[in-house]
């Protein structure tokens, strides 16, 4: 298909002799969702405050009138993406709740995969002064980790029920501690410039500390 002397076809831009491959999200999604990805692409690079309006037209190729028919500032286009980004966060610990014994989960969610050097979607606008200044936008951020926090908790209840956590752990706090973990060991990756190895999250889960000492459990011969 030819228009003003450029030819497209399948989201290719030819100009002479040059091809120019248009980005997925400009070909098939609304400008809705064009705007919020870009968003939360430039949130992961630059960062809340170093983001502008005109930074994410840019990226999208949508047109200002367009961007301000959905939102109605830089405000609510960060506030729509970022409660996006940090529910697809909270989701991921959604492993704490599968199948398996509760230890088995736990590690699962501690050695999955991470991007260390890039950081954590959530816990790096924690770093934007801007945005921890803004208490709309902080507390979707800390209801992220509330949601973490709080399936950590309960799968913990569930190892101390079960023996597979010392009756001495107080399930909050372990809970707590565990989210601190994973976030430091984002901080070492980018401070290093290497990403981090998962499986070093293992040696400080509760499998490989005195936590982990079970209670023995007591069988009673059937009546």
């Amino acid at each position: 298909m030819v228009v003003d002397g450029m030819s497209r076809d399948s989201g290719a831009v030819m100009t002479g002799h040059r091809s120019v491959h248009t980005c997925w999200y400009t070909r098939r999604m609304s400008s809705r969702e064009r705007l919020t990805d870009a968003m939360a692409e430039l949130f992961w690079e630059r960062g809340y405050a170093a983001t502008s309006p005109r930074n994410v037209l840019v990226r999208t190729e949508v047109g200002q009138g367009s961007m301000y028919h959905h939102f109605t500032g830089k405000h609510d286009l960060a506030l729509q993406t970022l409660t996006s980004v940090t529910a697809e966060v909270a989701a991921e610990s959604e492993l704490l709740d599968g199948a398996g014994a509760p230890l088995e989960r736990m590690m699962r969610y501690l050695t999955r995969p991470r991007e260390g050097i890039r950081g954590c979607r959530a816990g790096r606008m924690t770093q934007d002064p801007q945005l921890v200044e803004d208490a709309e936008l902080i507390a979707v951020v800390a209801g992220a980790f509330d949601t973490i926090i709080d399936r950590w908790r309960r799968v913990i209840v569930e190892a101390v029920a079960d023996g597979e956590l010392s009756e001495t752990v107080v399930p909050y706090d372990l809970a707590y501690a565990l989210v601190a973990v994973i976030q430091g060991g984002y901080v070492l990756a980018r401070a290093r410039g290497a990403q981090e190895r998962t499986p070093r999250f293992a040696a400080c889960s509760p499998c490989s500390t005195p936590l982990a000492t079970p209670r023995r459990r007591i069988t009673h011969p059937t009546k």
